[in-house]
């Protein structure tokens, strides 16, 4: 898988647009850190967005969601300070890596990834 760092000015454009390119995708969500290890914080669950605060230093918060019984999943990362977007061998994107500044890796994973591009479907050409 490729990755490509995301310039920290376009964060808050890249989150509008990224959320609603994979709004609803089934997610996953890792937190890896020195302190605390690897844990899974949500497995499957769709996405409703990612939210910079528009503060260069601000936090940055994931929302997961979808209708009861499942109940809604808020994560906030403290202190972001890179973001890298993992993409496929076609350029989808797979994942996206959130560093923080203590060394907390945020990874979220999507099980399938839009096509380029980011419209989703069929992949047949609509006549």
């Amino acid at each position: 898988m490729q990755s490509r760092r995301v310039p920290r000015r376009e964060w808050s454009q890249f989150f509008d647009d990224f959320s609603r390119r994979h709004r609803g995708s089934a997610t996953t969500v890792r937190v890896f850190g020195p302190r605390i290890g690897s844990q899974v914080e949500a497995r499957d669950m769709p996405l409703e967005g990612i939210v910079s605060s528009g503060d260069p230093t601000g936090p940055l918060s994931i929302h997961l969601g979808s209708a009861p019984p499942r109940s809604n999943l808020e994560h906030e990362i403290e202190e972001p300070r890179q973001v890298w977007v993992g993409l496929s061998e076609g350029g989808a994107e797979k994942a996206l890596e959130i560093r923080s500044e203590d060394g907390t890796q945020t990874v979220i994973e999507f099980r399938s990834a839009p096509a380029r591009g980011g419209r989703r479907g069929s992949g047949r050409k609509e006549t």
